[in-house]
């Protein structure tokens, strides 16, 4: 029997024998979009451990995220003498505590920026943040009220910031003179 495809007559059509035109034609895929990407390569934790849940301590109820009573209920188990619970408990704290520490050090960036009218600007003058320079040019700069930079590195702890650090806030300052710098500090102008 002779292939259809090699016919120079009208190939036949019929069953298993689709028409030439809608063959997979050789070289060319048949599924030219590939592979749909999946739509979440990661668990949910954040959807999951961030709801709100309802728990009961000494007769009252309170409201935490289900990431906060999961280590809770980690710690209880933990003190009551269940090993893995307390090993899992004290890493997740340790991680924490990591994360407070990165935190504080995104506190030490604080970065000049030139803002175009209508944007953030509008936000700090509105909260009383900080103070617009050059007012009426194209490029604004803003320099941080002295009450926000104070706020800032109280929250810094027993942490001291570096000379270079201490330059770059004292510098970001409006009116640097009169803000009350903790006793380590040790820029002047």
């Amino acid at each position: 029997m002779a292939d259809p495809e090699q016919e120079d007559g009208p190939a036949a059509v019929g069953y298993r024998n689709p028409p030439r035109s809608t063959r997979f034609r050789k070289g060319v895929s048949g599924n030219a979009r590939g592979r749909p990407k999946a739509r979440r390569k990661e668990l949910p934790y954040d959807h999951v451990l961030g709801q709100m849940v309802t728990i009961r301590e000494d007769g009252r109820e309170r409201r935490i995220t289900a990431a906060e009573a999961f280590l809770l209920h980690l710690t209880k188990k933990g003190l009551e003498g269940d090993q893995a619970a307390a090993r899992a408990s004290l890493a997740a704290l340790d991680t924490a505590k990591r994360g407070r520490q990165e935190e504080t050090d995104t506190i030490t960036k604080i970065v000049w920026r030139s803002v175009s009218p209508g944007s953030v600007g509008c936000s700090l003058d509105a909260l009383g943040m900080a103070v617009k320079l050059r007012k009426y040019t194209d490029n604004a700069e803003y320099r941080l009220k002295g009450w926000l930079v104070e706020a800032a590195l109280k929250r810094l702890g027993d942490r001291q910031l570096m000379i270079h650090e201490q330059r770059e806030v004292w510098a970001a300052t409006h009116k640097p003179n009169t803000v009350d710098w903790p006793e380590w500090w040790s820029v002047r102008g």
